[in-house]
């Protein structure tokens, strides 16, 4: 649970360890091999004003099995099961106004059992066990996958897509890019010198994914940022076509074919150049960014 709230902007810090139990300092061996009352959780320090506390909530949804109440996925035992642990009033009823919703969303056939509890002493975790997803990438994924995490985020959370749907609401250019990983001619698109201030989503899903703080004119004829708002938004994967290997960009909730990711942007600024096609996305401009929906990143901009 430390991956998907990780390096986003506001989020302070994240740490792993044990809360809900009634042994002080537990290690890692009591808690899941004997009766100490506690779960594993994350406590997660953050700025409000950049990263509301609903927007914690929404993560930590799509990262769970909510109806659950005997472990999570291959891990079982009282130790894995869920809980939002509140620290104010109004935690409390944002977490329990968050569940009522989800319950009334029919997205599940089951009930939301994850408890929204009052917060009791935290633990520290034990060293190794900080940061796990970076200092075991590899196995990290894997279990993620083998688990069935994964495929249990995949197929409830992913967007449904009606191709016929998609032919019809979109343009000839903006279902081939999209949906067939087509690209645009340089310079003859939409946004490849657009210079207003407000962000980029896509074009199928209205997922934030570029601001224009990070735009810059990289010569290439399409629009070039130095980084995604949030780097769960996107997900990259090898793309060996055109008798190249290359680092392909999709959006992660619609899985739409954005554009690629190369290593010679601005040094000063990370070094990466997101390569995307204006056909991918759809522009909010900054003062409309409140009334559709999208008010909480308005911090860019400040």
């Amino acid at each position: 649970m430390v991956e998907p709230f990780d390096e986003r902007p506001g989020i302070h810090s994240i740490t792993s360890g044990y809360t809900g139990g009634d042994v002080e300092n537990p290690t890692y061996m009591q808690v899941v091999a004997t009766d100490t009352g506690h779960r594993e959780a994350v406590e997660i320090v953050y700025d409000p004003e950049v990263f509301p506390y609903r927007r914690l909530l929404d993560i930590f949804w799509t990262q769970i099995d909510p109806t659950d109440d005997k472990g999570q996925f291959a891990d079982r035992g009282f130790s894995y099961t869920t809980a939002i642990y509140y620290h104010d009033e109004e935690q409390k009823q944002l977490a329990e106004e968050s569940k009522r919703e989800l319950e009334a969303s029919g997205k599940f056939r089951n009930p939301i059992v994850t408890p929204v509890l009052p917060a009791s002493e935290f633990y520290e975790a034990e060293k190794e066990h900080q940061d796990y997803y970076k200092k075991n990438r590899f196995h990290y994924k894997m279990y993620k996958k083998g688990s069935g995490r994964a495929k249990f985020i995949k197929d409830h959370w992913k967007l449904e897509k009606n191709k016929e749907d998609l032919k019809n609401s979109l343009t000839d250019i903006q279902y081939k890019v999209t949906q067939e990983n087509a690209t645009e001619r340089p310079f003859q698109n939409e946004y490849h010198d657009h210079e207003e201030d407000g962000i980029y989503v896509d074009i199928v899903s209205k997922e934030p994914l570029f601001s224009s703080t990070d735009k810059y004119d990289a010569g290439c004829g399409w629009p070039s940022f130095t980084k995604p708002m949030e780097k769960q938004q996107v997900e990259e994967e090898v793309d060996q076509t055109h008798g190249m290997i290359r680092t392909e960009v999709r959006s992660s909730q619609a899985d739409s074919h954005l554009g690629h990711v190369f290593e010679d942007g601005p040094k000063d600024q990370g070094g990466l150049r997101y390569c995307i096609n204006s056909a991918a996305l759809t522009f909010i401009p900054k003062n409309e960014m409140q009334e559709k929906g999208y008010g909480d990143y308005l911090y860019l901009f400040r």
